[in-house]
């Protein structure tokens, strides 16, 4: 059985740009990752000679990996994973939820008050 593969697809508008959150397309039989693998790549402004002679630039690249939070919060308690999300320059799940919980209500008024 061939292993699948996620793929980091970006949707793109009919103006040309895309959406700065991309998505993955998850087929039937397969779940979400639990974490992904993403190399950093840089253009180091260095150049060596390639098989012809010709320059051939020199990329640095770096391996990160990112985890699935969904994953984390399933699998963490609730200190463990507040701290994950510290870590991560996030607020707390309980702070994140209730300022969540404002803005979707602030929405709602919006839509109600409009209709």
């Amino acid at each position: 059985m061939e292993r699948w593969i996620p793929e980091i697809v970006y949707e793109e508008n009919e103006d040309g740009s895309s959406s700065s959150i991309p998505f993955i397309m998850v087929p039937d039989n397969e779940v979400m990752p639990g974490f992904l693998f993403v190399f950093e790549s840089r253009d180091t402004n260095i150049f060596e000679p390639g098989l012809d002679g010709e320059d051939v630039p020199v990329i640095e690249w770096d391996l990160h990996q990112y985890a699935n939070m969904k994953t984390l919060k399933e699998n963490l308690d609730e200190i463990t994973f507040d701290l994950v999300r510290a870590a991560l320059g996030l607020e707390s799940l309980a702070t994140a939820t209730k300022k969540g919980k404002a803005v979707s209500s602030s929405i709602r008024e919006k839509v109600t008050t409009s209709s």
